[in-house]
């Protein structure tokens, strides 16, 4: 998807995710130590990066949407937190190695294979040894409820494929589950999850 699509999804002075990070995200609080690195991808309009600055981390928010980056940048500004933003297309983007102790990919599903492996094999790249991911998606169900996320059911998640992705790490935590959320305009209701936490050795 170009940034043209994203732009005009984002063309509103409303923040279409809402300005509260994603609960799984902020739910692993106690992952986040001040001044680690943290890479946030595809971060939109910044409520998951400014979260993890406000907990002390140097967060780098890529982003394919002008638009989006500039609401992230007034949101960063109220919170009073400085991140380091960058436009990028994840699938065109140099991943630097062994960069990050921390990545967060929050419902980052917006293209299917095989250009999704570029997003995995740069996300298996860019994190530090030691380091944590931490990821949230929709399972297929979700097709299901259509309270946001892709249409493809191809973008979508199971446990079986992120343990293909991930299963040399040590998972911390997965977890397949339906709950109610409400993220913005665009993430709300009953939705079909799945959660990960995974340490690269």
């Amino acid at each position: 998807m170009s940034s043209d699509f994203w732009n005009a999804r984002y063309a509103t002075n409303d923040y279409i995710f809402g300005t509260a990070p994603n609960v799984f995200l902020a739910s692993q609080k106690d992952l986040i130590r001040p001044g680690m690195r943290a890479l946030a991808i595809a971060d939109g309009e910044g409520r998951n990066g400014v979260w993890l600055a406000e907990q002390g981390a140097s967060v780098h928010a890529i982003e394919v949407s002008p638009r989006a980056l500039d609401k992230a940048r007034k949101l960063a500004a109220a919170r009073g937190v400085t991140l380091e933003f960058e436009q990028a297309d994840v699938l065109d983007w140099r991943w630097p190695e062994a960069a990050y102790d921390l990545v967060a990919a929050i419902f980052i599903q917006f293209v299917a294979p095989p250009e999704r492996d570029r997003i995995i094999t740069g996300i298996r790249r860019t994190l530090k040894p030691g380091g944590t991911l931490i990821l949230q998606g929709y399972t297929p169900r979700q097709i299901e409820f259509a309270t946001g996320g892709p249409s493809n059911p191809a973008n979508l998640y199971t446990a079986e494929l992120l343990r293909a992705w991930f299963g040399d790490w040590d998972i911390v935590h997965l977890h397949e589950h339906e709950s109610i959320i409400s993220e913005g305009t665009h993430h709300h209701g009953m939705s079909a999850l799945i959660d990960l936490v995974a340490k690269k050795p």
